[in-house]
C-alpha cells in the first residue's frame, strides 16, 4: 500500500452519492436548484439590506452578515460538488483540499458567531431599548464583524497546519463531495489524537459555546418580559416601536439556529461515533448541513420579517416596473 508523506502532498478522491453514481446527472438537478435558490436568495437579502435606508439598523446588518456567510459556504463547495455530478471530476490536490476545508469551516464558525451576535442584538433591544442605538453603533457592529472573522481564522489556522504534518497511507477516497476535517484526518496513518482533540475543541469552543450563550440570551429575554408587572404593561412593552421588529424576528432567529446547529452537531457525531452507519447517512447529513441553512434562511426571514418582506417586494416591483 503506497504511503503519501506530507512532503509529497497526496491527491484525494471526492465522492458523490455512494452507490448512485449512475444517477449523478439526475441528482445534480435538485442540487443546482438548491444552489441557485441559496445564492439568489441570500444575494437579494444582502442587496435589500444595503440599499434600503429603513433597514440600516443593527439587526439587519447582522442579517446581512448571515447572508454573506451563507453565500461563502455555497461558493466554497459549488465547484467540487457540481464537477463530480456533471464531469465525474473527483480528484483534488492536497493543498486545494486544505484550502476548501479551511473556508468551509471558516464560514461555518462565522455563521455560528453571527447567530450569537443576533441573539445578543435581540436581548439588548428587548432588555434595554432606550440605549440600544447608542450601544450598537456602526463602529461597534464593524468591530463585531471583524471579531467574527478573526475568531474563525485563529481557531482554524492551527487545525489546518496540523494536517500538513500527517502522513497518508490508507485509501485516499474521501466520503463527501468536499473536504471536511474529520474525513481528511481519517485517511492518515499517523497518530491523529492531537488533531482529533483539537478538532473537537474547535467545535465545542465555537458552536458549543455559542449555542449555550444563545440559549442564555433567550432565557434573559423571557426573564425581562416576565419582570414587567402587569399584562397591560407587557402588551405595551411588546408593541413598543423599537421592540416590535426584534420580537418579530425572534422566531426567525430560532428557526435559523435549529437548521444550522442540528445538522452540524449530527454530522460531527456521525464522523466520530457512527463508524457502523450506512455510507449514505453521512452523505445525506453533510448535504443537509451544507445547503439547507443557506436555502432556508432567506425564505424564513422573508416570510417572518415584515420589514424584509416589504423591502423585497419593493425591489421586485421596481424591477417589474422598469421591464
Amino acid at each position: 500500500m503506497p504511503i503519501f508523506h506530507n512532503s509529497t502532498f497526496p491527491t484525494f478522491l471526492l465522492t458523490g452519492v455512494p452507490g448512485r453514481e449512475w444517477a449523478h446527472a439526475w441528482i445534480s438537478i435538485p442540487f443546482c436548484c438548491l444552489y441557485l435558490t441559496a445564492l439568489s436568495g441570500n444575494t437579494l437579502i444582502l442587496f435589500v439590506v444595503l440599499t434600503e435606508p429603513s433597514l440600516h439598523e443593527p439587526m439587519y446588518y447582522f442579517l446581512s452578515m448571515l447572508s454573506t456567510t451563507d453565500i461563502g459556504l455555497c461558493i466554497s463547495t459549488l465547484v467540487t460538488v457540481l464537477a463530480i455530478f456533471w464531469l465525474n471530476a473527483r480528484e483534488i490536490s492536497f493543498n486545494a483540499c486544505l484550502s476548501q476545508m479551511f473556508f468551509i469551516h471558516l464560514f461555518t464558525f462565522m455563521e455560528s458567531s453571527v447567530l450569537l451576535a443576533m441573539a445578543f442584538d435581540r436581548f439588548l433591544a428587548i432588555s434595554n431599548p432606550l440605549r440600544y442605538a447608542t450601544i450598537l453603533t456602526h463602529a461597534r457592529i464593524t468591530q463585531i464583524g471583524l471579531a467574527v472573522i478573526t475568531r474563525g481564522t485563529v481557531i482554524l489556522t492551527p487545525l489546518v497546519l496540523l494536517l500538513k504534518h500527517l502522513s497518508f497511507c490508507r485509501s485516499h477516497v474521501l466520503h463527501h463531495s468536499y473536504c471536511f476535517h474529520p474525513d481528511v484526518m481519517k485517511l492518515s496513518c499517523s497518530d491523529t489524537k492531537i488533531n482529533s482533540a483539537f478538532g473537537l475543541t474547535a467545535i465545542i469552543s465555537t458552536a458549543g459555546v455559542d449555542s449555550i450563550f444563545i440559549l442564555l440570551s433567550y432565557v434573559l429575554i423571557i426573564h425581562s418580559v416576565l419582570n414587567i408587572a402587569s399584562v397591560e404593561e407587557r402588551k405595551k412593552h411588546l408593541h413598543f416601536a423599537p421592540l416590535a421588529p426584534a420580537f418579530s424576528t425572534c422566531i426567525s432567529h430560532i428557526l435559523a439556529m435549529a437548521i444550522f446547529y442540528i445538522p452540524l452537531i449530527s454530522l460531527s457525531f456521525v464522523h466520530r461515533f457512527g463508524k457502523h452507519s450506512p455510507p449514505y447517512v453521512p452523505t445525506l447529513i453533510a448535504n443537509i448541513y451544507l445547503l439547507i441553512p443557506p436555502v432556508m434562511n432567506p425564505i424564513i426571514y422573508s416570510v417572518k420579517t415584515k420589514q424584509i418582506q416589504k423591502a423585497v417586494l419593493k425591489v421586485v416591483c421596481s424591477k417589474g416596473t422598469r421591464i
